[in-house]
């Protein structure tokens, strides 16, 4: 990520300040490691962005839907990365319950990590991955494995601190 990264914000506060959701029915029941999360930890860290929450859950849409909601709302975070069930199992429903919150959608983000990925694998367009804003809050779904959650974060690091600055309100011109 760019140096622009690690900016803090009017309060001084770091820039990213990140919650982090890995959908595992294995590693919510502590059957599994959760590896793919821990990338997403340090890809924050070296950011110099803030994980302020971290969870392992299980792949229910009604309780990723209901922290989705309580996170964006909160105020605290303005990203949420997802990780997991972005296949064809039928127990893969991440990007359904991310639909149902959010306000509007940000489709590069996704588009991007599937155009990316496709140059390393076709597996990658069975990705139903999304990314949707939440009032302020950027949600992005990345994949299960933690290979693919480092290749789909170096994808999208270039964009994500000007939509985080853009989505927080940031008056300056694009051009």
């Amino acid at each position: 990520m760019s140096a622009e990264a690690s900016d803090t914000n009017m309060e001084g506060d770091p820039l990213i300040r990140a919650a982090v959701i890995t959908l595992s029915d294995k590693g919510s029941r502590g059957k599994r490691e959760d590896l793919s999360g821990k990338e997403i930890i340090r890809f924050i860290d070296r950011a110099g962005g803030k994980v302020v929450d971290y969870m392992v859950i299980p792949d229910e849409a009604e309780i990723l839907k209901g922290l989705l909601i309580e996170l964006s709302d909160s105020g605290t975070v303005n990203l949420i990365l997802t990780t997991g069930g972005t296949g064809l199992s039928p127990r893969d429903i991440t990007p359904e319950a991310t639909l149902l919150v959010m306000d509007r959608e940000v489709p590069g983000f996704a588009e991007a990590m599937r155009s990316k990925s496709l140059l390393k694998t076709p597996h990658a367009m069975l990705s139903r991955a999304v990314s949707v804003m939440r009032g302020e809050t950027l949600i992005i779904n990345l994949p299960g494995s933690p290979k693919a959650v480092r290749e789909c974060l170096d994808v999208i690091a270039p964009a994500l601190p000007h939509a985080l600055k853009k989505a927080a309100g940031d008056p300056e011109d694009c051009a």
